[in-house]
């Protein structure tokens, strides 16, 4: 009989803990960390470079600690291979890079001709239709405007390469993080668990391994979606007869990392290629945007609910909405952002919210708060 109001109660607790208070609560928290990660994007970007290598590295790790090593030695062992691969990749890639190097400008201005080629063509069939647009001479004014805004592509150069060297310092900051991770992991848990009373100790045990498993879900569901997204492209690039389709594909799919963004500059990316490489067909750059535009659709409301969304166990109405809430906050960052702080601070909110809402816990903990109480001063 006592069993069965503990589990009435256990579940009326889960019920009320996951109630409109507890995610309004939520979502304020996950909207006012936004704006916080927006200012400190310079250790928030490498923070989530690190998680993405520790998730990557964690087996390897594992797999020698059940062959008798040490965490501590499993750790700089993992790291330390990781890191001579990259070198020896980055070594071995050393010459290719330097040939696309010397050829990049021409490349870029070829494509960038075959972009505006596209684009004047366009203007000058929209005025053949409407007379309107032919007296603006609305193609002549865009023309102009861009030759006299285009410059040389070294002119965008300089602040790409600054950009570049302004984020390498923190970038280098993931693996150091990652070491640190597969190493102290643990010891920061049990630092953690040590400053909560007795009676929520299972309850952060919970908290803890739901916010591992969240984090581990939203990357595992970011690669899945990724690559959706890189198949249906190349798939639909293929038949279009466009060259390259499985890279553009991947390129375009890595781009979308950042929703909406990135989407945009992956699909003009696609414009631009088919631009340059069907000149005498402008019906293939439209049947690309037309192809770009169905799959960013179905990646917006149909692959990332069933990737990213499912794996957080997250609602697809609250996916696309929080999507929108994380760019009108914190703008491009918060795009990126949104979804794994959305998915960690609703396992916190939630647990709280059991907490807080369990009169079994809160019993438990103001009895052992009146036990101490009486233990400290029994010999005054």
């Amino acid at each position: 009989m006592n069993g069965s109001k503990h589990a009435s109660a256990t579940a009326g607790s889960a019920h009320n803990g996951s109630g409109p208070v507890v995610w309004a609560a939520i979502i304020a928290a996950t909207c006012l960390l936004l704006l916080v990660f927006q200012k400190m994007l310079w250790l928030v970007v490498p923070f989530l470079l690190a998680l993405i290598l520790y998730y990557f590295l964690y087996p390897p790790v594992k797999a020698l600690i059940y062959r008798g090593m040490s965490r501590d030695a499993a750790a700089s062992v993992v790291t330390l291979v990781f890191l001579a691969l990259l070198v020896i990749v980055g070594i071995a890639l050393m010459p290719w890079v330097a040939r696309q190097i010397v050829d990049w400008q021409n490349t870029v201005e070829r494509y960038a001709e075959g972009g505006m080629r596209l684009l004047d063509a366009s203007l000058r069939a929209l005025e053949a239709h409407w007379p309107t647009l032919a007296r603006a001479r609305l193609a002549d004014t865009v023309a102009a405007r861009l030759t006299q805004g285009a410059g040389s592509v070294g002119d965008h150069l300089e602040p790409i390469a600054i950009g570049i060297m302004a984020w390498t310092p923190s970038l280098l900051l993931a693996p150091f993080l990652a070491f640190f991770f597969l190493r102290d992991g643990r010891r920061f848990k049990r630092f953690l668990s040590a400053a909560v009373p007795n009676a929520f100790f299972e309850k952060t045990l919970f908290l803890l391994h739901e916010i591992d498993r969240t984090s581990r879900a939203y990357f595992q569901g970011l690669i899945n979606l990724t690559v959706l997204d890189a198949l249906t492209l190349a798939a639909g690039l293929w038949l279009l007869g466009i060259p390259g389709p499985l890279a553009l594909g991947l390129i375009c799919a890595v781009l979308a990392w950042v929703p909406y963004v990135g989407s945009i500059l992956g699909g003009l990316l696609v414009v631009l290629v088919a631009a340059t490489d069907f000149p005498d067909a402008p019906g293939m750059a439209y049947w690309a945007v037309a192809l770009f535009i169905g799959v960013r659709l179905l990646d917006d409301f149909v692959y990332m609910p069933l990737t990213i969304g499912k794996s957080l166990e997250l609602h697809p109405l609250v996916t696309v909405l929080m999507i929108f809430v994380g760019g009108a906050v914190a703008g491009v960052p918060g795009l990126m952002l949104v979804l794994p702080v959305l998915g960690v601070v609703m396992v916190i909110g939630e647990t709280i919210g059991l907490i807080v809402t369990d009169p079994r816990l809160m019993a438990r903990h103001r009895h052992a708060r009146a036990l101490r109480r009486e233990q400290a001063s029994s010999d005054l």
